[in-house]
């Protein structure tokens, strides 16, 4: 693990300390975590939409297709 220094105006700080049972390493670690990991899932939807957006034709196509083929069935 690396050792960071970060700033964090006193409101805030107070109230991490109450929810930190003493240990704000942990409290920090936590919420950068959950950060990163939304952040990314928010981008992989990103990307999802724009491909989405770029296919929707083709996609829009085959679904018709399927949806015929099911109906002969």
């Amino acid at each position: 693990m690396k050792t960071i220094a970060i700033t964090i105006d006193e409101a805030l700080l107070e109230r991490m300390d109450r929810v930190a049972a003493g240990n704000r390493s942990l409290v920090v670690r936590e919420a950068v975590a959950q950060y990163v990991t939304r952040r990314e899932r928010e981008a992989a939807e990103t990307e999802e939409d724009a491909a989405l957006r770029r296919h929707r034709r083709r996609l829009a196509r085959e679904t018709t297709a399927l949806v015929r083929a099911q109906a002969k069935r």
